[in-house]
């Protein structure tokens, strides 16, 4: 697995915004990557990037996956003191983003940095200022303009409805870690990009037909909704870290529950038996507060066996973070699964 590859589109996936609903600038990305690797997608109606490889079989269709989108922030309202109040997108860590610094971009593509704080943001001048409930409530953005009305926001362009990014500040360290907001899901999406350099560098084809999406809209419940009929269905998402959990930060998890319940069986056993045989490291695990595009694909109607894998990642919806190990186990459990009979 060629890691340096999976280190340089890291960098270019997660500088790239791309908050749920806000998909273009990503796919265009994504769509350039993909044809330096020789291959043609599709963007879907509502934002997905699309592919189908041809496999060495037609017996049956398999299917991956990852998302693109990110959590984020909206503008709700603008205050009177020229401060804006927000809504999430998606369930981000809300008291993990005070002082996080931020961008606003409004209808006609101008963008305003800015700051996310709690709105007893001084400890001289708020008595609740350490202990005030850092929740939707008691968020705003300072914007970095000299504004202070309703008025002179307006006056910038700013409105309600417009996307807020939030800084990412991704770090690849020597040590081989990887630190960054949104490594779920983007570490999946470079492992997936991986597995395809893998495939043409390897002169490879997946055994069966394959379709690969790379979904906008995983983060609010729906992105993997499909109408292409597969029959088995691999996603590849953050596996958890902690409490009582088996997953860590340099190996595969294999989901075989999460919050919406068990996943195939016989396909979860392929996995595991796959990975044993292979020496990939790996964890069987459950994901109590969690959800995938599995679930998305089945509520949709799809007919397909399901399963869930993916690297290790500590402090989810927060400052997460990986190691290139765990992404690189997620790779090769990947590859041979989609090699494989």
């Amino acid at each position: 697995m060629n890691m340096e590859y999976i280190k340089d589109i890291a960098l270019k996936l997660f500088h790239c915004d791309s908050p749920t609903g806000f998909s273009a600038n990503i796919n265009a990305v994504l769509i350039e990557l993909l044809q330096e690797l020789g291959y043609a997608a599709e963007i879907t109606n509502k934002g997905n990037v699309k592919l189908f490889i041809e496999g060495n079989s037609h017996e049956k269709r398999v299917a991956t996956s990852a998302h693109v989108d990110t959590l984020g922030l909206m503008v709700r309202s603008i205050h009177s003191d020229g401060t804006l109040s927000v809504t999430n997108i998606g369930g981000p860590s809300i008291p993990t983003l005070d002082g996080e610094y931020c961008k606003i971009i409004t209808r006609d593509n101008k963008i305003y940095t800015g700051t996310i704080l709690c709105d007893s943001a001084s400890v001289h001048v708020y008595e609740d200022a350490k202990n005030k409930p850092r929740d939707l409530n008691n968020m705003i953005i300072r914007i970095d303009e000299k504004v202070s009305t309703r008025e002179s926001v307006k006056a910038l362009g700013i409105d309600h409805g417009d996307y807020i990014f939030i800084d990412p500040k991704t770090t690849i360290t020597a040590s081989g870690f990887l630190k960054s907001r949104f490594i779920d899901d983007k570490g999946s999406v470079c492992a997936i990009l991986g597995v395809l350099k893998a495939l043409k560098d390897k002169k490879m084809r997946p055994q069966y037909d394959t379709y690969v999406y790379f979904v906008n809209q995983e983060e609010v419940g729906h992105g993997a909704a499909t109408t292409d009929a597969v029959d088995e269905f691999v996603t590849v998402d953050m596996g958890c870290i902690g409490k009582d959990l088996g997953g860590n930060e340099y190996e595969v998890s294999i989901c075989a529950k999460d919050s919406g319940g068990p996943y195939s069986y016989e396909l979860t056993s392929k996995l595991v038996d796959l990975a044993k045989k292979n020496d990939v490291k790996y964890v069987l695990d459950i994901f109590p507060y969690y959800g995938s595009d599995i679930g998305a694909a089945w509520r949709s109607g799809v007919d397909c066996a399901g399963a869930l894998i993916g690297p290790g990642v500590h402090a989810s919806h927060g400052m997460e973070r990986t190691h290139l190990d765990a992404i690189e186990q997620t790779m090769k459990l990947l590859l041979l699964y989609l090699t494989s009979k």
